[in-house]
C-alpha cells in the first residue's frame, strides 16, 4: 500500500536530491552569509527553506530534472533574489501617459509638492494633532482642516473621514440607524472595485427606501414615501455614470424644498469633490458650495477626485448634524491620520490662494490645447534621435483626456496624443515592454488600432527625460 502511495524515482532524480546542499551549507556562502548580516537571518533561512522545497518537489516531479543544473551558486542566487524581492517595495512611482488624470488604479490625484514639506514637518517630529496651544489642554484634530472647509464650501462645519464610502457609512449610521432613508432607485450605484452604494448603506443599519424607477423618479414618488420611519432624504450624484434617454430626476432645489417642508435632512453624496467651477476648462461638475448655498443639509464627497488631495471622505454640512455625526462611535474608527490632514491642509490652502498651478490634478485640467501641442512638438524633437532609423514612425493626433476616477462620465478634455508604430514590435508589445520598467520606471499607455498612444497631459514635465529614455530603450 505505501509502495502505490510513493512514486518511483530515477537514479538520476535521486543523484539530484543528493546534490541539494543544506540549508547550513548554503547560509555559510558568501552571499548569502552577507545577506544575512544586513538583515533579517530568519527571513533568509525561511527562504532558503521553501526554495529546497520547491526543488525537491521539481526534481520528484520531472523525470527529465537533469536539465536543472542544479550547483551551491545556482541555488544560493535563487535564495538571494527571492530575499531581494520580499525586501524590496511593492509600491513603487509610474509614468502616467494614459491621459486619465484621476486613474484610481494608479493612486488617483497626485499630491501637490508643497505636501513634502508637511510630511517631513508633520511625520519626523510631535505635533500639536489634537492638543490645544492656547489652552493647554487636549484638543480635536478637526480643527486644522475644519476652518478652510468651510471657508471653500460655505457649510457651518465639516469633518473628515477615510474616504466618501466612510463618510456615507458613518452619516447615515448616525443620522438613520434603525430608521428609513428615501433613495432613488437610479441612483443605488456599484463605486469601485465592485462596492456597492445599498451595500454600504445596509451596514450603516438603515433600512433603505427605494423610489421612482432606474430611469424615472418624480417628487410626487419621495413624498409618498415619507412616514414616521423615516429619517433621511438622500441624494447620490451619478460622478460615474450617465442615464441617457427618457429620464427625470426633481431638480436638487425641489428636494431641498421637500426637506425643509417634512423637518427631514437632505444628504448628498457628490462623490467627485468639485470646489470650484471648472466648465469654462470643459469640466462641467456640480460644486459642493452650490450644493451648500442650496440648502442640502450634508454634503459628503471625495478628497482625491477633483479636489486633487488626498484619500479622504469629507463631510460638511449643517452644524447640529455634523456634531451629531462626530459624536457617533463609528468615527473614530473611520477617521484620518496626521498625515493626510496634512495633505488636506496643504491642498486647500492652496485653493485658498487660487494657486491652481501648485494642486497637478487643477493644473492637468487646466492644460490648453495650444500648450499640449508645443510640449508634444518639443518631445518629438527630442525624442527622434534616440530612435532607430526607418523603423518607427510617430505622429501627433488630436485626442481626448479624461478626468477619470469616477467623476465626469460623460465627458472629455481635448488634447494632443502622441501616436506610435513600430517596425519591430507590435502596438501591444510596446505597451507591455513599457509596463515592464526597461529603464527602471514603469510607463501605463494605451493602445488604440495597433498604435502606442502618449498623452502628455498626465506626465510630468520633470518625467520627459526620463521617458525618452524608456521609449529609446524599448523601441530598440
Amino acid at each position: 500500500m505505501e509502495a502505490r502511495g510513493k512514486r518511483a524515482v530515477s537514479a538520476e532524480q535521486a543523484e539530484l536530491l543528493r546534490q541539494i546542499p543544506s540549508v547550513d551549507e548554503l547560509l555559510a556562502q558568501p552571499r548569502l552569509a552577507a545577506l544575512s548580516k544586513r538583515t533579517d537571518r530568519n527571513l533568509v533561512v525561511e527562504v532558503a527553506r521553501a526554495v529546497l522545497a520547491d526543488l525537491r518537489a521539481r526534481i520528484a516531479g520531472d523525470a527529465n530534472s537533469t536539465a536543472l543544473g542544479l550547483s551551491a551558486a545556482s541555488v544560493e542566487e535563487l535564495i538571494s533574489n527571492e530575499v531581494e524581492r520580499i525586501l524590496s517595495r511593492s509600491l513603487q512611482p509610474v509614468i502616467n501617459a494614459t491621459g486619465v488624470i484621476l486613474h484610481t488604479n494608479l493612486g488617483r490625484a497626485p499630491l501637490p509638492e508643497t505636501v513634502v514639506d508637511e510630511f517631513r514637518r508633520s511625520a519626523t517630529q510631535y505635533s500639536n494633532l489634537e492638543y490645544d496651544l492656547e489652552a493647554g489642554v487636549r484638543g480635536k484634530r478637526d480643527v486644522h482642516t475644519a476652518e478652510l472647509l468651510r471657508r471653500l464650501t460655505g457649510a457651518e462645519a465639516a469633518i473628515v473621514v477615510n474616504n466618501c464610502a466612510a463618510a456615507v457609512l458613518v452619516t447615515l449610521a448616525a443620522l438613520a440607524r434603525g430608521g428609513e432613508v428615501i433613495v432613488s432607485r437610479g441612483e443605488l450605484i456599484e463605486i469601485g472595485d465592485g462596492f456597492r452604494i445599498p451595500e454600504i448603506m445596509e451596514q450603516s443599519g438603515a433600512i433603505l427606501r427605494e423610489v421612482g424607477t432606474t430611469n424615472r423618479t418624480r417628487l410626487a414618488d419621495y413624498e409618498n414615501a415619507i412616514n414616521e420611519k423615516t429619517r433621511v432624504l438622500l441624494r447620490v450624484h451619478p460622478s460615474n455614470f450617465k442615464v441617457t434617454g427618457f429620464t427625470d430626476k426633481p431638480s436638487l432645489e425641489e428636494l431641498v424644498s421637500l426637506s425643509q417642508r417634512s423637518c427631514l435632512p437632505l444628504v448628498e453624496d457628490l462623490g467627485s469633490g468639485c470646489l470650484v467651477d471648472l466648465s469654462e476648462h470643459g469640466v462641467s461638475e456640480p460644486t459642493v458650495k452650490q450644493s451648500v448655498e442650496a440648502g442640502v443639509s450634508i454634503v459628503m464627497f471625495s478628497g482625491d477626485k477633483l479636489l486633487g488631495g488626498p484619500q479622504a471622505g469629507v463631510i460638511a454640512g449643517k452644524r447640529e448634524l455634523i456634531a451629531r455625526v462626530r459624536r457617533y462611535p463609528l468615527f473614530r474608527a473611520l477617521r484620518v491620520d496626521k498625515l493626510t490632514i496634512a495633505a488636506l491642509e496643504a491642498t486647500l490652502g492652496a485653493y485658498l490662494r487660487a494657486a491652481w498651478d501648485e494642486i497637478p490634478t487643477m493644473r492637468m485640467i487646466r492644460m490648453t490645447p495650444q500648450e499640449l501641442k508645443r510640449r508634444t512638438e518639443n518631445f518629438i524633437r527630442e525624442l527622434r534621435p534616440e530612435l532607430p532609423l526607418d523603423e518607427v514612425e510617430i505622429e501627433i493626433k488630436d485626442g481626448t483626456s479624461l478626468a477619470g476616477g469616477g467623476s465626469t462620465p460623460s465627458q472629455s478634455l481635448p488634447t494632443k496624443i502622441i501616436r506610435i508604430a513600430s517596425a519591430r514590435y507590435s502596438a501591444t508589445k510596446l505597451e507591455q515592454r513599457l509596463r515592464r520598467a526597461p529603464a527602471g520606471v514603469s510607463v501605463i499607455a494605451r493602445v488604440e488600432d495597433d498604435r502606442l498612444i502618449l498623452d502628455l497631459r498626465t506626465i510630468f514635465p520633470e518625467q520627459e527625460p526620463l521617458l525618452i529614455k524608456t521609449l529609446a530603450a524599448v523601441l530598440h
